[in-house]
């Protein structure tokens, strides 16, 4: 499958995202932390690139049902936290995989810094077109990525193309809540990287077309708005670094598409959703 224009889009996008490996390497020695002997219980304060940090992706472990003995796929997986995180709670096999070259080679760096590289592994490539053999991961994780994503019913066919019959699909995504002003969802979708933006309802009815049964189904969107807009401060604590990495046009940009994403949410505009659901038989 040939890569769709917009994806080059997604990774100028973290290319350029004010969270990167060498951002979370200079924050740790800043604070003092000596990367020799590091352990991933130091480093999940600083590389959870998703809404909730380890709280949320607990919920992810708990509602698949994750145990010792799975695979587990993490799907646009980023700098590799949440997969680092799952290897190092439950001692499972997890692979990462993502389109970005920065975040994928980011994500091996950390991994090995923390010795984790014989459970976490990572492939670059399209969630669109995976590079995986069928029935080959007993869950599919994935964590507010496949808005960046052109064509989500496929993401969710391929991943019920690899995930056995039985296994589970677990992740959450920022969804189309209701119609926006074309100026200012154009502001907004290019906030986020986004193409475009399915419905809650959309991912309902895509996971039944190909084969899942949906056994956990939330709107997350009231508890997002309060975290979008602690992050925002977060990302407006790091100005500095951010400035010094990529320059203060780059910062400016930044804060202005980010603060008009996190009035989206908070107006409802935008919403957010986790789905966790269960791989029927063929």
């Amino acid at each position: 499958m040939a890569l769709h224009p917009h994806l080059a889009t997604v990774v100028s996008y973290y290319d350029r995202h004010p969270i990167s490996a060498e951002q979370i390497l200079e924050k740790l020695a800043l604070e003092g932390i000596p990367l020799a002997g590091l352990a991933q219980a130091a480093l999940k304060a600083y590389d959870q690139d998703h809404y909730g940090g380890v709280a949320a992706t607990d919920v992810l472990i708990e509602r698949a049902g994750i145990r010792l003995e799975h695979r587990v796929l993490d799907v646009c997986s980023g700098l590799g936290g949440p997969a680092r995180y799952l290897a190092d709670r439950i001692g499972c096999q997890v692979i990462g995989l993502d389109l970005t070259e920065s975040r994928h080679l980011g994500a091996i760096r950390l991994t090995e810094l923390v010795g984790l590289q014989d459970r976490v592994r990572f492939r670059q490539g399209d969630a669109q077109a995976m590079p995986f053999a069928a029935a080959s991961f007993d869950v599919a994780i994935s964590q507010e990525a496949w808005l960046h994503v052109p064509d989500k019913r496929q993401v969710v066919a391929e991943c019920a193309r690899v995930v056995r019959p039985g296994g589970r699909l677990a992740f959450t995504d920022l969804v189309a809540a209701r119609p926006m002003a074309a100026a200012r969802a154009a502001t907004v979708l290019r906030a986020v990287a986004a193409d475009n933006l399915a419905s809650h309802a959309e991912y309902r009815a895509w996971l039944a077309g190909h084969g899942w049964r949906i056994l956990h189904d939330e709107d997350l969107t009231e508890a997002w708005g309060e975290v979008l807009r602690q992050r925002l401060q977060m990302y407006r604590g790091l100005e500095s670094q951010t400035i010094a990495r990529l320059g203060e046009a780059r910062f400016r940009e930044w804060d202005e598409g980010y603060s008009a994403f996190v009035q989206a949410v908070s107006e409802r505009d935008l919403g957010g959703c986790r789905i966790v659901a269960e791989r029927l038989a063929d």
